[in-house]
């Protein structure tokens, strides 16, 4: 698929012009529902009131095209909270609208958007268990992350940290408990999945129905690893003290990626200018994150499916240890990298440079091969395709509807990658292809990541080619960050860089002071994960851990 993505007509959708978004038709179609309006540094925001969010957000889905919600993030001020959903367009996600709920401070509610995007049912639980918002006709407004009988909102102002918390034994019941049938249909029986077992990929529980042996119902519950990451960037400031923590969202190989996302969001915020030749080095290695990632996800997907460890999981990790040997190389760590600094990277490429060249060439070059191995040992395995092939099937349509992106959408045709499509770094600079699948299985999603190792690997050697030849005099690594960043308060932004598992943003309100207002993070895995009931329903339970394994999750990233 070529890099170049056809443009979206500008005659179908209300407010699209050849110049990109018409503000003010958006707020004509929106007629009075639209209070006032901000300006955010991604783009407009427009507020509405608590008890219009289903007709406004149905209006700019069906008749504007905004069929993608990125993100909810909800916030306290001083008079008020307020809730604001992040919109974008899968086809162009340069196209952003930001629509803003106020609602009173004695009273905080507004209208779920869950009827509108499913995407929002998890993201208004989240915003309604940290900050205390509630939503009304949300499907199922209940805690996510902390258990039912938490006291109190851990992100609200009048929050005390300090107070005894109390959880039930009932919270706590014996997954081991005897299994309970229904008294009404006694061949449906209650089974618990996890949270510590090797197929749920970290500490994850899905409770499960089954109908036989088929899956009636299931339900991820999440929230065993919270460990407070928004809070913690938020008491830290932005020039020193944030940086440390995006590489332990995704802990297992995204770290450069992660410290992109708040790289960008941040520089754009403080509008700070990256050199070219440290985008080059930025672009390089998130690449070899990329490739480690998906490495690692193929691996453990093969030992999820036929219990593979002694090939295929060990070949995986071969390859993935010499990546993370050129990180090394690259960064002095194999995971906690903390490499990118606002305004560039670190240090630059290790010396003697002709030696780090070689390595990452003679990587590239036995890529190909290896790659080969990898098809005979898994995509040409009947057993695997036993497996995978038709089941976990995601239409294009739930993509979308559950704000799904990564190989997740790609291998379900939904052609959505920001490296392509919002471009930063020095990727529009260089020759790859979007990889796209039309199966939507977990066969497709399976190889979307391989293919995608091949294009980050053409990435890659066109960024050591750059690299070889940039004049010495010229290599300048950072740009001139004063010591103490105070972005100007108030001021809003929403950005989001193509993680190794889809669209990972970040969403920072500045005070005037050098740390952040409200920090949030929007990770892919946890919109990915929502997509795990649509993927089984009606399959058997083998089924539902290749289609847990095929979405790729890593619960840190998951509950933050």
């Amino acid at each position: 698929m070529s890099l170049e993505k056809p443009t979206p007509g500008t005659t179908s959708e209300v407010g699209v012009t050849d110049d990109g978004l018409d503000y003010d038709a958006l707020a004509d179609l929106l007629g009075g529902h639209v209070l006032d309006r901000e300006t955010h540094v991604n783009a407009e925001g427009f507020v509405i009131r608590p008890d219009e969010v289903q007709e406004v957000l149905s209006t700019l889905k069906t008749e504007a095209g905004f069929d993608h919600c990125a993100c909810v993030t909800a916030q306290e001020y001083d008079d008020r909270y307020e809730s604001i959903y992040h919109l974008r367009k899968y086809d162009d996600p340069t196209q952003e609208l930001s629509i803003v709920v106020p609602s009173p401070k004695d009273d905080p509610h507004n209208e779920s958007a869950a009827r509108v995007y499913s995407t929002a049912d998890w993201h208004e639980r989240e915003a309604y268990d940290l900050v205390g918002i509630d939503y009304d006709d949300h499907p199922d407004l209940r805690r996510i992350l902390l258990p039912e009988t938490w006291q109190g909102h851990p992100l609200s102002q009048d929050y005390n940290q300090d107070q005894p918390q109390i959880v039930t034994l009932r919270e706590n019941a014996n997954p081991l408990q005897d299994d309970h049938r229904s008294a009404d249909d006694p061949d449906t029986m209650f089974v618990n999945i996890g949270p510590h077992h090797p197929a749920t990929h970290g500490v994850l529980h899905v409770k499960t129905v089954l109908d036989g042996e088929q899956i009636a119902d299931i339900e991820s519950d999440i929230g065993y690893l919270h460990r407070c990451e928004e809070q913690m960037c938020q008491n830290g400031t932005y020039r020193h003290q944030i940086m440390p923590y995006p590489d332990r969202w995704d802990y297992v190989s995204a770290g450069i990626l992660n410290e992109w996302a708040y790289a960008r969001a941040a520089e754009d915020l403080a509008d700070i200018e990256v050199p070219e030749y440290a985008q080059v080095i930025r672009t390089m290695s998130a690449e070899l994150c990329r490739i480690a990632a998906h490495m690692l996800a193929l691996g453990t997907f093969a030992l999820d499916v036929f219990g593979d460890f002694t090939a295929t999981f060990q070949y995986a990790f071969r390859d993935r240890e010499v990546i993370q040997n050129i990180l090394e190389d690259l960064t002095g760590q194999r995971l906690m990298f903390n490499y990118m600094r606002l305004g560039g990277v670190a240090w630059d490429l290790p010396e003697p440079r002709e030696e780090f060249f070689e390595k990452t060439r003679d990587f590239l070059d036995d890529m190909p091969h290896k790659l080969e191995e990898y098809h005979d040992l898994i995509t040409g395995n009947e057993v695997f395709q036993m497996r995978c092939v038709d089941t976990g099937v995601l239409s294009p349509d739930q993509v979308k509807q559950y704000g799904a992106t990564g190989p997740v959408a790609r291998a379900s045709g939904v052609d959505y990658d920001l490296r392509r499509d919002d471009p930063y770094g020095y990727y529009d600079e260089l020759d790859w292809n979007v990889v796209t699948e039309e199966g939507g299985d977990n066969f497709s999603r399976v190889l979307v990541r391989m293919r995608e190792v091949e294009e980050s690997a053409r990435i890659i050697e066109q960024c050591v080619d750059l690299l070889e030849q940039w004049p010495e005099d010229e290599r300048e690594i950072q740009a001139n960050v004063p010591r103490t960043l105070r972005p100007d308060p108030d001021r809003e932004i929403y950005r989001a860089v193509e993680g190794a598992k889809g669209e990972l943003g970040i969403y920072i309100r500045s005070d005037g002071t050098d740390k952040p207002a409200r920090f949030k993070i929007r990770s892919p895995c946890f919109s990915n994960l929502q997509t795990l009931p649509e993927m089984s329903q009606g399959e058997y339970i083998p089924d539902m851990i290749a289609s847990l394994g095929s979405l790729d999750i890593v619960l840190g990233e998951v509950d933050r």
